[in-house]
Protein backbone atom coordinates (compact mmCIF):
# COMPACT_ATOMS: atom_id res chain seq x y z
CA UNK A 1 0.00 0.00 0.00
CA UNK A 2 1.02 3.62 -0.56
CA UNK A 3 0.40 6.60 1.68
CA UNK A 4 1.62 9.92 3.05
CA UNK A 5 3.01 10.38 6.56
CA UNK A 6 0.79 12.83 8.45
CA UNK A 7 2.22 12.51 11.96
CA UNK A 8 5.42 11.36 13.61
CA UNK A 9 5.90 10.67 17.30
CA UNK A 10 9.43 9.35 16.92
CA UNK A 11 8.52 5.69 17.11
CA UNK A 12 5.05 5.62 15.52
CA UNK A 13 3.85 7.20 12.30
CA UNK A 14 0.33 8.01 11.18
CA UNK A 15 0.03 7.33 7.47
CA UNK A 16 -2.92 8.40 5.34
CA UNK A 17 -3.35 5.65 2.79
CA UNK A 18 -4.47 6.12 -0.78
CA UNK A 19 -7.78 4.67 0.40
CA UNK A 20 -8.25 7.71 2.65
CA UNK A 21 -7.88 5.69 5.85
CA UNK A 22 -5.29 6.39 8.56
CA UNK A 23 -2.88 3.72 9.71
CA UNK A 24 -0.60 3.74 12.76
CA UNK A 25 2.70 2.35 11.52
CA UNK A 26 6.07 1.30 12.81
CA UNK A 27 9.12 1.37 10.55
CA UNK A 28 11.09 -1.65 9.42
CA UNK A 29 14.47 -1.95 11.12
CA UNK A 30 16.39 -1.67 7.86
CA UNK A 31 14.91 1.78 7.25
CA UNK A 32 16.03 2.89 10.70
CA UNK A 33 19.61 1.95 9.84
CA UNK A 34 19.41 3.69 6.47
CA UNK A 35 18.46 6.91 8.24
CA UNK A 36 21.16 6.68 10.90
CA UNK A 37 22.56 10.13 10.03
CA UNK A 38 19.27 11.65 11.12
CA UNK A 39 17.24 11.16 14.27
CA UNK A 40 14.21 10.40 12.07
CA UNK A 41 14.55 8.32 8.90
CA UNK A 42 10.86 8.97 8.11
CA UNK A 43 9.39 12.48 8.26
CA UNK A 44 5.97 14.08 7.98
CA UNK A 45 5.23 14.67 4.31
CA UNK A 46 7.07 11.56 3.14
CA UNK A 47 5.33 9.26 0.68
CA UNK A 48 5.86 5.69 1.81
CA UNK A 49 5.05 2.07 1.06
CA UNK A 50 3.56 0.12 3.95
CA UNK A 51 2.11 -3.26 4.75
CA UNK A 52 -1.05 -3.63 6.82
CA UNK A 53 -1.92 -6.69 8.85
CA UNK A 54 -5.02 -6.75 11.06
CA UNK A 55 -3.19 -8.87 13.64
CA UNK A 56 0.38 -7.55 13.60
CA UNK A 57 -0.34 -3.93 12.70
CA UNK A 58 1.16 -1.76 9.96
CA UNK A 59 4.81 -1.44 8.97
CA UNK A 60 6.47 1.14 6.71
CA UNK A 61 8.62 -0.80 4.27
CA UNK A 62 9.94 1.89 1.93
CA UNK A 63 10.24 5.64 1.39
CA UNK A 64 9.74 7.32 -1.99
CA UNK A 65 12.38 9.74 -3.19
CA UNK A 66 11.82 13.16 -1.66
CA UNK A 67 11.17 16.25 -3.77
CA UNK A 68 12.88 18.25 -1.04
CA UNK A 69 13.03 18.46 2.73
CA UNK A 70 14.04 20.89 5.42
CA UNK A 71 16.41 19.82 8.12
CA UNK A 72 17.67 21.23 11.40
CA UNK A 73 20.93 20.49 13.11
CA UNK A 74 21.24 20.43 16.86
CA UNK A 75 23.55 23.06 18.34
CA UNK A 76 24.62 20.77 21.17
CA UNK A 77 27.67 18.52 21.07
CA UNK A 78 25.82 15.66 19.36
CA UNK A 79 25.27 17.77 16.18
CA UNK A 80 22.51 15.35 15.22
CA UNK A 81 20.21 16.29 12.38
CA UNK A 82 16.42 16.08 12.31
CA UNK A 83 14.21 16.33 9.23
CA UNK A 84 11.41 18.77 10.04
CA UNK A 85 9.28 17.86 7.01
CA UNK A 86 9.51 16.59 3.45
CA UNK A 87 7.99 17.26 0.02
CA UNK A 88 7.13 20.90 0.62
CA UNK A 89 5.86 23.59 -1.71
CA UNK A 90 6.74 26.41 0.67
CA UNK A 91 7.40 27.41 4.28
CA UNK A 92 5.80 30.04 6.51
CA UNK A 93 8.23 31.33 9.13
CA UNK A 94 6.34 32.99 11.98
CA UNK A 95 8.21 35.59 14.04
CA UNK A 96 7.52 38.39 16.53
CA UNK A 97 9.19 41.68 17.37
CA UNK A 98 8.88 40.92 21.09
CA UNK A 99 7.22 38.37 23.35
CA UNK A 100 9.51 36.62 22.44
CA UNK A 101 12.13 39.08 21.22
CA UNK A 102 13.03 38.92 17.55
CA UNK A 103 16.17 37.07 16.46
CA UNK A 104 17.32 38.01 12.97
CA UNK A 105 20.06 35.41 13.31
CA UNK A 106 17.46 32.71 13.83
CA UNK A 107 15.48 33.91 10.81
CA UNK A 108 18.60 33.91 8.64
CA UNK A 109 19.57 30.40 9.70
CA UNK A 110 16.12 29.14 8.77
CA UNK A 111 16.27 30.93 5.42
CA UNK A 112 19.68 29.43 4.60
CA UNK A 113 18.38 25.96 5.44
CA UNK A 114 15.36 26.48 3.17
CA UNK A 115 17.51 27.91 0.36
CA UNK A 116 19.73 24.82 0.53
CA UNK A 117 16.71 22.70 -0.44
CA UNK A 118 15.06 25.24 -2.78
CA UNK A 119 12.02 25.85 -0.55
CA UNK A 120 10.37 29.30 -0.88
CA UNK A 121 9.81 31.06 2.46
CA UNK A 122 7.43 33.79 3.53
CA UNK A 123 8.23 35.60 6.80
CA UNK A 124 5.21 36.56 8.90
CA UNK A 125 5.43 38.79 11.96
CA UNK A 126 2.64 38.02 14.42
CA UNK A 127 1.17 40.00 17.34
CA UNK A 128 1.01 43.30 15.44
CA UNK A 129 -1.79 44.41 17.81
CA UNK A 130 0.93 44.94 20.45
CA UNK A 131 2.87 47.38 18.27
CA UNK A 132 3.10 51.11 18.70
CA UNK A 133 4.50 53.61 16.21
CA UNK A 134 8.11 52.73 17.03
CA UNK A 135 7.46 49.01 16.51
CA UNK A 136 5.92 49.64 13.10
CA UNK A 137 9.04 51.60 12.16
CA UNK A 138 11.24 48.72 13.32
CA UNK A 139 9.18 46.30 11.25
CA UNK A 140 9.55 48.61 8.25
CA UNK A 141 13.35 48.52 8.61
CA UNK A 142 13.33 44.73 8.91
CA UNK A 143 10.97 44.37 5.94
CA UNK A 144 13.31 46.43 3.81
CA UNK A 145 16.20 44.07 4.62
CA UNK A 146 14.35 40.93 3.58
CA UNK A 147 12.48 42.40 0.64
CA UNK A 148 15.82 43.53 -0.77
CA UNK A 149 16.96 39.92 -0.42
CA UNK A 150 13.90 38.78 -2.39
CA UNK A 151 11.69 37.43 0.40
CA UNK A 152 7.99 38.05 0.99
CA UNK A 153 7.41 39.52 4.43
CA UNK A 154 4.20 40.69 6.11
CA UNK A 155 2.58 41.11 9.51
CA UNK A 156 -0.63 39.99 11.13
CA UNK A 157 -2.61 39.97 14.34
CA UNK A 158 -4.56 37.01 15.59
CA UNK A 159 -6.55 39.27 17.93
CA UNK A 160 -7.69 41.74 15.26
CA UNK A 161 -7.53 39.31 12.28
CA UNK A 162 -5.40 41.82 10.39
CA UNK A 163 -3.46 40.17 7.57
CA UNK A 164 -5.09 36.75 7.95
CA UNK A 165 -7.05 36.83 4.66
CA UNK A 166 -3.84 37.33 2.68
CA UNK A 167 -2.12 34.45 4.48
CA UNK A 168 -5.10 32.15 3.92
CA UNK A 169 -4.87 32.81 0.17
CA UNK A 170 -1.13 32.17 0.23
CA UNK A 171 -1.67 28.73 1.78
CA UNK A 172 -4.17 27.60 -0.86
CA UNK A 173 -3.27 24.60 -3.03
CA UNK A 174 0.09 24.16 -1.33
CA UNK A 175 1.89 21.93 1.14
CA UNK A 176 3.24 24.43 3.68
CA UNK A 177 5.60 23.96 6.61
CA UNK A 178 4.69 26.35 9.43
CA UNK A 179 7.62 26.95 11.75
CA UNK A 180 9.10 29.54 14.07
CA UNK A 181 10.79 30.33 17.35
CA UNK A 182 8.98 29.00 20.44
CA UNK A 183 6.23 31.33 21.63
CA UNK A 184 5.57 33.27 18.42
CA UNK A 185 1.94 32.12 18.31
CA UNK A 186 1.93 29.54 15.53
CA UNK A 187 -0.88 27.51 17.07
CA UNK A 188 -3.03 30.58 17.75
CA UNK A 189 -2.44 31.73 14.18
CA UNK A 190 -3.51 28.39 12.72
CA UNK A 191 -6.57 28.27 15.00
CA UNK A 192 -7.59 31.72 13.75
CA UNK A 193 -7.17 30.70 10.14
CA UNK A 194 -8.85 27.31 10.63
CA UNK A 195 -10.98 27.18 13.83
CA UNK A 196 -11.75 23.50 13.29
CA UNK A 197 -8.12 22.63 14.13
CA UNK A 198 -8.48 23.58 17.83
CA UNK A 199 -4.73 23.33 18.45
CA UNK A 200 -3.42 23.68 21.98
CA UNK A 201 -1.88 27.07 22.75
CA UNK A 202 0.49 28.25 25.46
CA UNK A 203 1.70 31.38 27.18
CA UNK A 204 5.02 33.21 27.23
CA UNK A 205 7.11 32.42 30.30
CA UNK A 206 7.19 35.48 32.57
CA UNK A 207 10.61 34.39 33.81
CA UNK A 208 12.45 33.90 30.52
CA UNK A 209 10.21 35.87 28.12
CA UNK A 210 10.39 32.84 25.86
CA UNK A 211 7.74 30.52 24.62
CA UNK A 212 6.94 27.06 25.86
CA UNK A 213 6.31 24.11 23.57
CA UNK A 214 2.63 23.42 22.87
CA UNK A 215 3.14 21.35 19.71
CA UNK A 216 4.94 18.14 20.70
CA UNK A 217 5.28 16.37 17.36
CA UNK A 218 5.24 17.39 13.71
CA UNK A 219 1.82 16.83 12.16
CA UNK A 220 0.14 17.47 8.84
CA UNK A 221 -3.36 18.93 8.81
CA UNK A 222 -5.80 19.27 5.93
CA UNK A 223 -8.21 21.92 7.28
CA UNK A 224 -9.67 22.67 3.86
CA UNK A 225 -9.61 21.09 0.44
CA UNK A 226 -6.33 21.90 -1.29
CA UNK A 227 -4.56 23.09 1.87
CA UNK A 228 -1.98 20.93 3.63
CA UNK A 229 -0.19 22.41 6.62
CA UNK A 230 2.66 20.80 8.53
CA UNK A 231 2.81 22.21 12.05
CA UNK A 232 6.09 21.68 13.89
CA UNK A 233 7.17 22.16 17.50
CA UNK A 234 8.51 25.64 18.24
CA UNK A 235 12.26 25.77 17.69
CA UNK A 236 14.55 27.03 20.46
CA UNK A 237 17.83 26.27 18.69
CA UNK A 238 18.70 25.93 15.03
CA UNK A 239 22.06 24.85 13.71
CA UNK A 240 22.70 24.99 9.98
CA UNK A 241 23.73 21.91 8.03
CA UNK A 242 27.35 21.71 6.93
CA UNK A 243 28.02 24.01 3.98
CA UNK A 244 31.51 24.73 2.64
CA UNK A 245 32.61 28.27 3.45
CA UNK A 246 33.02 29.33 -0.16
CA UNK A 247 29.52 28.02 -0.99
CA UNK A 248 27.57 29.68 1.84
CA UNK A 249 27.08 32.93 -0.08
CA UNK A 250 25.01 31.06 -2.67
CA UNK A 251 22.31 30.62 -0.01
CA UNK A 252 22.02 34.37 0.60
CA UNK A 253 20.01 35.50 -2.48
CA UNK A 254 21.20 39.10 -2.32
CA UNK A 255 24.84 37.93 -2.51
CA UNK A 256 24.48 35.74 -5.59
CA UNK A 257 24.78 38.48 -8.21
CA UNK A 258 28.06 39.62 -6.68
CA UNK A 259 29.80 36.26 -6.33
CA UNK A 260 31.12 36.07 -9.89
CA UNK A 261 32.76 39.47 -9.45
CA UNK A 262 34.94 38.32 -6.54
CA UNK A 263 38.60 37.92 -7.50
CA UNK A 264 38.73 34.35 -6.20
CA UNK A 265 36.26 31.54 -6.96
CA UNK A 266 36.68 30.23 -3.41
CA UNK A 267 36.19 33.63 -1.77
CA UNK A 268 34.68 33.39 1.71
CA UNK A 269 33.92 37.15 1.71
CA UNK A 270 35.83 37.71 4.94
CA UNK A 271 39.40 38.80 4.22
CA UNK A 272 40.20 38.12 0.57
CA UNK A 273 41.25 41.06 -1.64
CA UNK A 274 38.91 41.97 -4.47
CA UNK A 275 35.77 40.73 -2.69
CA UNK A 276 32.65 42.10 -4.38
CA UNK A 277 30.38 41.01 -1.51
CA UNK A 278 32.25 43.03 1.13
CA UNK A 279 32.26 46.00 -1.20
CA UNK A 280 28.48 45.70 -1.57
CA UNK A 281 28.08 45.59 2.23
CA UNK A 282 30.13 48.78 2.58
CA UNK A 283 27.76 50.70 0.29
CA UNK A 284 24.65 49.11 1.86
CA UNK A 285 23.72 47.10 -1.24
CA UNK A 286 23.81 44.09 1.08
CA UNK A 287 22.38 44.69 4.56
CA UNK A 288 24.96 44.72 7.35
CA UNK A 289 22.61 42.63 9.52
CA UNK A 290 22.49 39.87 6.90
CA UNK A 291 26.26 39.95 6.49
CA UNK A 292 26.61 39.62 10.26
CA UNK A 293 24.44 36.49 10.13
CA UNK A 294 26.52 35.19 7.23
CA UNK A 295 29.69 35.51 9.32
CA UNK A 296 28.05 33.87 12.32
CA UNK A 297 26.99 30.85 10.25
CA UNK A 298 30.36 30.72 8.49
CA UNK A 299 32.13 30.60 11.86
CA UNK A 300 29.79 27.89 13.18
CA UNK A 301 28.66 30.09 16.04
CA UNK A 302 25.89 28.43 18.04
CA UNK A 303 24.35 31.60 19.45
CA UNK A 304 22.35 34.17 17.57
CA UNK A 305 20.60 37.43 18.41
Amino acid sequence: MKGQVHKSTGSWYTVKGEDGKRYDCRIRGKLRLMGSKSTNPVAVGDWVSFEHDERDGSVITGIDERKNYIIRKSTNLSKQTHVLAANLDQALLVATLFEPRISLGFIDRFLVTAEAYDIPVRILFNKADLWGTDAHEVFGDIAQIYQKAGYQISFCSVKTAEGLTEIHKWLSNKVTLVSGFSGVGKSSLLNSLFPNLALKTGEISQYSSKGTHTTTFAEMFEPEKGIQIIDTPGIKELGVIDIAGYELGHFFPEMRSYLENCRFNTCTHTHEPGCAVRAAVEIDEIAAERYKSYLSILNNEDTYN
